[in-house]
């Protein structure tokens, strides 16, 4: 069982956050558990190199399948999400605002979804993972021949950057309430433009996106420290008190933290002994 994180090289990183590896395999009479994906401050690029994944999103009973190259655009809702025994996935995360400035599609249109990315790269995706699918276990050559897509397609038009393509990350790595009125100003924009082009650029407001980045480190700081109560990680993650962490987990789950704690607790990757956890959040 392999669940780790990777750092893109360094002529990427102005593109890619993170390169993220899944790897596991079940024997032929076990049961694989469906895996409760919450949201994230995210948009990806996911190769699934071995068995395919199915999605049902929170509300449906439709199940969608993955294309085997997915762009993943930015989500707000739980979806639960079905591979089969055996699962190699390269998840490729997007600085946030890199899909919009790569392919010039404003990233809201993806927003709870997913599309198939051969519909915007063709053969030159297709030829990337189809080596990719051939180049075996072997991590480092896999994600090197990711990082040439990209490197390839990061020199055909690539929009330029805007002040506004640093926010994302400001928010990201902050640990307190931000104050849109001076962001936007920092960017030399009214709230409207900056509302509008922060939107096209990561698909959702910059309040929902902070949203979800404190809902996300709370999440990750449970699976790292399961002996911390829920209020040290609500003051921890820049809540107020337990209640605005709780309305949160409502919110996105429409659980309390312990019920989707618990839920979480039967991913596919707990049945190796392996917690899902970012490494930023660890105390």
């Amino acid at each position: 069982m392999i669940l780790r994180d990777f750092l893109p090289s360094p002529s990427l990183r102005e593109y890619v956050r993170k390169h993220q590896v899944i790897r596991f395999e079940f024997g032929p009479l076990e049961v694989v558990p469906h895996k409760v994906y919450s949201p994230r401050p995210e948009i990806c690029l996911a190769f699934y190199l071995r068995d395919p994944v199915s999605a049902i999103y929170s509300g449906q009973d439709m199940i969608q399948k993955h294309p085997r190259c997915s762009i993943i655009g930015q989500h707000t809702v739980v979806s639960d999400k079905y591979t089969g025994r055996d699962f190699w996935c390269l998840q490729i995360v997007l600085q946030q605002s890199a899909f919009f400035r790569l392919t010039g599609i404003p990233a809201n249109e993806l927003t709870n979804t997913f599309i198939d990315a051969e519909a915007i790269w063709g053969k030159e995706i297709r030829s990337a993972y189809e080596q990719m699918c051939n180049l075996g276990e072997d991590i480092g050559l896999v994600i090197g021949r990711a990082e040439q897509f990209i490197e390839a397609i990061a020199r055909k038009n690539i929009k330029e950057r805007h002040s506004l393509d640093k926010v994302s990350s400001l928010i990201l790595y902050q640990n307190q309430a931000v104050s849109i009125d001076k962001l936007a100003s920092d960017c030399c924009l009214s709230n409207r433009q900056f509302q509008r082009k922060f939107i096209e650029r990561s698909g959702i407001g910059p309040k929902l996106f902070d949203k979800v980045v404190r809902f996300e480190k709370a999440f990750f700081m449970k699976n790292a420290n399961p002996h911390l109560d829920w209020l040290s990680i609500a003051l921890a993650c820049g809540y107020y008190d337990y209640q605005h962490l709780a309305k949160d987990y409502r919110f996105f789950t429409n659980m309390t933290p312990n019920g989707f704690y618990a839920l979480d607790s039967q991913a596919p990757e707990r049945t190796f002994g392996v917690v899902e956890v970012r490494q930023d959040l660890m105390v």
